[in-house]
């Protein structure tokens, strides 16, 4: 049996694969340009370049497999790994974690996901990826498990949006943006993609939760924490001296007066 990672990875290099990828790695280039720190993740999935406009001083790409040279990726380090969800990185070590469709190819996506609130950092950053249940490609899908004639990866079991947002809340990460997109009907063939590609649009204006696609990026937040800035240090009177002072303004006053 293969494994559906990489299955999803051949699957990705198809032109409707390479239709979803170009509309995340879009938005991952505009998410991660702005998150700073020292340590960025990406999990799985060499494909997709998430860190590629992070400018974080080490990132890493976990993989189950070899990469080829093909996915080699620039300043960032290959790191391969027997399961997801037993990550080998400290706890509290990792500023920025993406996991691009892995949690629905999973074999226990609740683990992986517990796996990246332990080495995330406190406030640090996660954005996950999936397909939309909740739309035409999703249909598409489910239509192929009764007729055997699967559009995406069979082995995908795909989480929509609203419960994706109820497993980070229940690990303290505060869903502070969702994003979906990738209107166009599942299509096999670029030419057709390309011709319902006015529905971008039309998708995002009429019915934006619609997409084939969403992406949802979580801050971990941790109970009775509480960021401190640089403490301002003013020294204060004693209150008997300030009382001195008081009557030798006064006192002052009278004489002058």
């Amino acid at each position: 049996m293969s494994d559906p990672i990489i299955d999803l990875g051949s699957w990705l290099e198809q032109p409707a694969g390479r239709y979803i990828r170009a509309w995340e790695q879009a938005l991952l280039d505009q998410l991660t340009s702005d998150i700073f720190g020292f340590h960025a993740l990406q999990i799985g999935l060499p494909q997709i370049n998430a860190l590629a406009a992070n400018r974080m001083p080490h990132k890493w790409v976990t993989d189950e497999v070899e990469p080829d040279k093909t996915h080699q990726r620039a300043r960032s380090s290959v790191v391969l790994v027997h399961d997801f969800a037993e990550l080998p990185f400290d706890s509290q070590s990792i500023d920025l974690v993406v996991l691009p469709h892995i949690l629905e190819f999973a074999a226990e996506p609740h683990q992986v996901l517990r796996e990246v609130e332990r080495i995330l950092i406190p406030e640090g950053r996660v954005i996950i990826s999936g397909f939309n249940r909740a739309s035409l490609w999703g249909a598409r899908q489910k239509t192929g498990r009764i007729t055997g004639r699967y559009f995406l990866p069979k082995e995908g079991e795909f989480i929509n949006a609203a419960r994706m947002k109820d497993w980070l809340k229940l690990l303290n990460m505060e869903v502070n943006q969702a994003d979906f997109g990738c209107y166009a009907p599942p299509f096999a063939t670029e030419k057709w993609l390309s011709r319902f590609s006015f529905m971008e649009k039309m998708g995002a204006r009429w019915w934006p939760y619609l997409g084939a696609v969403y992406m949802v990026q979580a801050i971990k937040r941790v109970k009775g924490m509480h960021l401190i800035g640089p403490a301002l240090k003013r020294k204060r009177l004693p209150s008997g001296h300030a009382v001195q002072v008081a009557n030798k303004m006064k006192n002052q006053k009278e004489q002058n007066g």
